[in-house]
């Protein structure tokens, strides 16, 4: 598909050098703007641009979506590979403290975090919407607004660029990726330099959560469908409902941290729990401290964006309230497997990292694993340990056409669990360098 490009595409694009909760000038480069998109422009994407630290000019150029698929990109920047993120200890009202970060990839890349699709973040329609949100649309309308952003920017055109995301993201990062290498070969303007894509893609069995007998039934009556269950098949809602208690009082995100609970008094209205998850957190009679649960930053940061005077400051449009995660807005998955896109994408010799942590439940590394089996590509560089100061922070496989398979040891669904040997892993392979 091609767009026609406007001289005027971004909209409110600002320079921002304070921000509220900061001490100080920030000590990095900040913008935030607009990007009409689709038919008429009615749907405002918002974004976060942060250039590289080191050598902006030449610096790969990293496109950053989060998962969900209705989860805010600022989650990325505040919490996972940004360089910002919220100091928890000592909070009782008002706007939550900023602090910067040691490892913060935009030490290696200029970095765009897209709110991604329309109603995440602070992205909004000026219109109703005449057709949900869906993976595909995510992908044309993300295509759109990086065409429009690369003529706003021109000094960045001829900068690597790779995509990356995490968790849902996985589904649609593979399929954007094929888009703008079509978009290429048919000649659509500007041309981008695509060099690449970074991705966080039966877990709980492997773990030991679940016996083997629960397992095996599991896959043989559900037939390895366990979220959209066909409610006929009573063998298999029976057999989920006795795997949820099994797994019930495990943090998913990482299985080595309990659930937690926040200190009392806890200075959140109501209001401002909006995921689920967190909600069965607040509720919980867990006697663990505020700080000591990550969690706890999700509020920390819903307290920070619903603020008029942040508002004010990131210029963003006129919406209403802002969440971490839009759990109950409509979306059409219409991507059921990444498989075939990956396998073009490869097929024209894109790099990719895909990359998991070890603990995550949600992602799962072996089914990571077995998924990348079944490209059926050479193997380069056999599983080996990849190494900090002599220490195993990890384990790496290399195959055939430019695919690295990494885990991070005890790391959980996001890079945050373990920012420090995320960072590492990303900027040896962005220089590339073997992990």
């Amino acid at each position: 598909m091609m767009y026609l490009l406007t001289q005027h595409s971004v909209e409110s694009a600002s320079v921002i050098s304070h921000l509220p909760g900061f001490e100080g000038p920030l000590p990095f480069h900040l913008e935030t703007g607009y990007i009409g998109v689709g038919e008429g422009e009615k749907v405002k994407l918002f974004y976060y641009f942060i250039k590289s630290e080191n050598n902006p000019e030449e610096d790969p150029l990293l496109i950053w979506l989060s998962g969900g698929p209705f989860c805010t990109a600022f989650s990325a920047l505040a919490f996972e590979i940004g360089p910002l993120n919220f100091k928890t200890e000592g909070y009782n009202g008002g706007v939550p403290s900023l602090v910067s970060t040691s490892y913060s990839w935009t030490k290696e890349a200029s970095i765009i975090f897209l709110d991604q699709p329309v109603g995440v973040g602070f992205s909004y329609s000026t219109t109703p919407l005449s057709e949900k949100p869906s993976d595909t649309r995510e992908v044309n309308q993300t295509y759109e607004f990086l065409q429009k952003w690369l003529v706003e920017y021109p000094e960045f055109a001829t900068n690597p660029l790779y995509f990356g995301g995490d968790s849902y993201a996985g589904f649609v990062v593979p399929a954007i990726v094929q888009q703008i290498s079509i978009g290429n070969k048919n000649g659509y303007k500007p041309l981008i330099n695509l060099k690449g894509y970074v991705l966080r893609i039966p877990y709980a069995h492997g773990m030991g959560l679940v016996s083997d007998e629960l397992y095996e039934s599991l896959q043989r009556r559900c037939k390895g469908n366990y979220l959209q269950i066909d409610p006929t098949n009573t063998h298999c809602l029976k057999l989920t409902e006795y795997y949820n208690k099994c797994v019930s009082r495990i943090n998913e995100f990482l299985i080595l941290t309990p659930l937690c609970d926040f200190a009392s008094p806890n200075p959140f209205p109501k209001e401002y729990i909006e995921r689920r998850d967190l909600k069965e957190f607040v509720l919980s009679n867990l006697s663990l401290q505020a700080s000591d649960c990550y969690t706890y930053r999700y509020l920390l940061a819903t307290n920070w964006a619903n603020d008029e005077d942040v508002r004010r400051a990131l210029h963003v449009g006129s919406i209403g309230k802002w969440v971490i995660c839009g759990d109950d807005l409509a979306y059409e998955k219409d991507i059921k497997s990444s498989v075939r896109y990956h396998l073009n994408n490869s097929i024209k010799g894109y790099r990719s990292l895909i990359y998991s942590g070890d603990q995550d439940l949600l992602i799962p590394f072996l089914a990571t694993q077995a998924w990348i089996r079944s490209l059926n590509y050479s193997i380069i560089d056999q599983w080996r340990p990849w190494l900090v100061n002599n220490q195993v922070m990890g384990y790496t496989k290399t195959y055939a056409n430019n695919m690295t398979f990494a885990t991070n040891k005890g790391g959980g669904h996001t890079a945050e669990y373990k920012p420090e040997e995320s960072f590492i892993m990303f900027q040896r392979w962005i220089r590339g360098q073997p992990l």
